[in-house]
């Protein structure tokens, strides 16, 4: 697997969840989905941290994006 894609798939899913967990918190209700999806994106993002020993600095992540949303047009 691609470890670009599953760090920003990962990036964005986890990103994805926050409204769902405020809202959870705010009605009262137990966040199940949210919480599989954080952990889900979590699991990517560490894992792609794992098989790239050099891993990413923050002034990559916007590169990163940027190959996969390209790979993604072609």
């Amino acid at each position: 697997m691609d470890t670009d894609l599953s760090f920003v798939v990962g990036t964005i899913l986890a990103a994805a969840t926050l409204p769902s967990l405020l809202t959870a918190y705010n009605e009262g209700r137990v966040p199940r989905i949210p919480i599989i999806m954080l952990l889900a994106g979590g699991v990517m993002v560490a894992y792609a941290l794992h098989e790239k020993p050099s891993g990413y600095s923050f002034a990559q992540i916007p590169t990163v994006f940027g190959r996969v949303f390209s790979k993604m047009g072609a």
